[in-house]
C-alpha cells in the first residue's frame, strides 16, 4: 500500500467514529437548536376597553367614522398585543352586534399607529342588566327610574355591558348565562343591612333583585386541537357609591362568589336556560374580567378577590405567583401613597389590581403581562393620561395540549 493511499485509509476511519458509537451514547442537540423548538400557544386577555357613551347610539356614530381618537388608541393596544381570545368590558350591548362589526371594519381592520390589522372571526354581544328597568324601587326615593332602579347601574338598556371576540369557535350551543339570577338565590347572600338592622331593600324589591349587575357568562371555546376551554366572563358592580349598608361592596362580593360557586359546581345554580348547576369537575377555564376587587387595596369587601386567587381550581401561579401580570408601566408611574399592592400589578390608572385572566389549575400558563409601556416602550403616547382607557389590557398565554 503507498504512503498516500494509507494517508487516505486513515482519515475515512477518523470521518467515520462520530457515527460509529454504540446505540447506549447519547448526543446532546446544540442549546441553539433546541431553542427553536416553541410550544403551541393561545393569548387570553380581558380589556375595559371604556367603550360606553352618556347617550344611547352615541358609541354607534363614533365606530362608524372610523376617526374617533379613542377608539384608534384602543384599536392599536389590540393590534400590538394580538390577543387570540379577548374580553372586552365596558362595551354597550347592541343585539344584532352591529356595533363589533363596525369596531372590526373601521378600527381593528385598519392599521392604527403603525400596527398591523388584526381580525376575529368569532364575536359575541352579551345581554347585560345595565340600564334594564326593573318593576321596584331599589334606592328607596318613592320612583322607578333609570339609572338607579336598574337591575345594574345604566342610563340606558345595555350601557357598561361587555362582549368577546375569538380567534376560535364558540361552542354556541353550549354557552350558559346567569343575567337573571336572583340575589335572594344565593344560599347565605350578604343581604344590605341599614344601621338600624332593617333590610336596605324592600321585600318586593329583595324578591326580584337580580344578583349579576352585568351578566355571567360561560363561553366554550374550542381550540385548533379540539381542546374545549370554557371563557367565564364578568364584571362585578364597582364596590363604591353606597352608603353604610354598604349595599354595592356587599353585591360586588357575592358576584364574584358567583364565579367562585361557579367553579365548585354548585348545586344552587340555575341558569337562564334552565340548566342546573356549575363548571363540570376538571373542565378547563379561564375566568376573564373587570371585577373589581383588588387583593390589598380600595374599597371591596375583605376577602373578596380571595375567594378566587384562593380558589383550589384556579391556576395559582397566574393568582398569586410568578406568572401574576405585571408591567414596567405602572411601576414607573403608579405608586401611590398608602397602597400596600405591588404597583407593577395594577390594571387600572387609579391604583388597583382589579382586572383578571385566571385560568385553571390543568392548563399550562407560559407567559402573562399587562400592557402598560413605560416611556420609550411602543404606544407609550397613545396609553399614557387614559388616552385609550383608564384601565390596561391584561394577558395569560396558554400552553395547548
Amino acid at each position: 500500500m503507498s504512503l498516500p493511499r494509507f494517508l487516505l485509509l486513515l482519515l475515512l476511519i477518523a470521518l467515520c467514529l462520530p457515527a460509529c458509537k454504540s446505540p447506549s451514547s447519547k448526543t446532546e442537540l446544540p442549546n441553539t437548536e433546541k431553542s427553536t423548538i416553541k410550544p403551541q400557544r393561545i393569548r387570553f386577555a380581558s380589556y375595559n376597553v371604556a367603550l360606553f357613551r352618556k347617550q344611547a347610539g352615541q358609541l354607534g356614530s363614533d365606530l362608524q367614522t372610523g376617526r374617533d381618537s379613542q377608539i384608534q388608541n384602543v384599536a392599536a393596544v389590540i393590534q400590538q398585543v394580538r390577543p387570540d381570545v379577548l374580553a372586552l368590558m365596558e362595551f354597550d350591548y347592541d343585539e344584532s352586534g352591529q356595533l363589533l362589526r363596525d369596531l372590526q371594519k373601521n378600527y381593528l381592520g385598519v392599521g392604527q399607529h403603525g400596527q398591523e390589522p388584526i381580525t376575529y372571526p368569532y364575536a359575541l354581544p352579551v345581554a347585560s342588566n345595565t340600564g334594564m328597568l326593573s318593576t321596584a324601587d331599589f334606592d328607596n326615593d318613592g320612583k322607578i327610574e333609570l339609572p338607579q332602579d336598574a337591575y345594574g347601574f345604566g342610563r340606558y338598556e345595555g350601557q357598561y355591558a361587555f362582549a368577546m371576540l375569538s380567534r376560535y369557535p364558540l361552542d354556541s350551543t353550549q354557552i350558559r348565562s346567569f343575567q337573571k339570577l336572583r340575589w335572594t338565590d344565593m344560599p347565605n347572600a350578604r343581604k344590605p343591612i341599614n344601621l338600624d338592622a332593617s333590610s336596605y331593600y324592600s321585600d318586593e324589591a329583595w324578591n326580584i333583585f337580580r344578583l349579576s349587575s352585568k351578566n355571567h357568562i360561560d363561553i366554550p371555546i374550542r381550540t385548533e386541537n379540539k381542546q374545549l376551554i370554557h371563557a367565564l366572563l364578568a364584571h362585578p358592580t364597582p364596590p363604591v357609591f353606597d352608603g353604610h349598608e354598604d349595599r354595592n361592596g356587599l353585591r360586588n362580593y357575592d358576584e364574584i362568589r358567583l364565579l367562585k360557586d361557579y367553579l365548585s359546581n354548585a348545586s344552587y345554580l340555575v341558569d337562564d336556560q334552565g340548566k342546573r348547576g356549575g363548571l363540570p369537575e376538571g373542565a378547563s377555564f379561564v375566568v376573564m374580567g373587570d371585577l373589581n376587587a383588588d387583593p390589598y387595596d380600595g374599597d371591596s369587601a375583605s376577602g373578596a378577590i380571595q375567594q378566587l386567587l384562593e380558589h383550589p381550581a384556579v391556576h395559582p401561579a397566574a393568582a398569586s405567583g410568578d406568572m401574576v401580570p405585571r408591567s414596567k408601566g405602572g411601576k414607573t408611574y403608579n405608586r401611590r401613597q398608602g397602597d400596600k399592592g405591588d404597583p407593577a400589578f395594577d390594571t387600572a390608572f387609579f391604583g388597583r389590581r382589579i382586572d383578571y385572566v385566571l385560568p385553571s389549575q390543568d392548563l399550562e400558563v407560559l407567559d402573562s403581562g399587562v400592557f402598560w409601556p413605560a416611556e420609550g416602550e411602543g404606544l407609550y403616547e397613545q396609553v399614557k393620561d387614559k388616552r385609550a382607557s383608564d384601565h390596561l389590557l391584561v394577558w395569560v398565554d396558554i400552553g395547548l395540549k
